[in-house]
C-alpha cells in the first residue's frame, strides 16, 4: 500500500474516532470523497478492503488504524 494512502486512511480514522467515538465503523469509501479524482487510488484500497483483509462493508475504525499502523 502507498504511503499517500495509509496516511489519508489514518487521517480519516482518527477524525472519525474524534467525532464519533471508537465504535463508529466505516467502509473504505470514507478515504474518498464522493467525486472519484483517483480511480487508481481507490482500486488500491478497495483491493486490501475486500480481497486482502476480506472486511465486512463497515469495520471499526479503531481496528482499520490499527492495522494500517502495524504496517511497513
Amino acid at each position: 500500500m502507498r504511503a499517500s494512502l495509509k496516511e489519508k486512511i489514518l487521517e480519516v480514522c482518527d477524525r472519525k474516532i474524534s467525532e464519533k467515538g471508537p465504535g463508529v465503523g466505516l467502509s473504505f469509501y470514507a478515504f474518498f470523497a464522493n467525486r472519484n479524482d483517483d480511480p487508481d487510488l481507490l482500486m488500491e484500497a478497495a483491493e486490501w478492503w475486500i480481497r486482502t483483509c476480506k472486511f465486512d462493508h463497515f469495520e471499526k475504525a479503531v481496528k482499520i488504524r490499527a492495522m494500517v499502523e502495524e504496517m511497513d
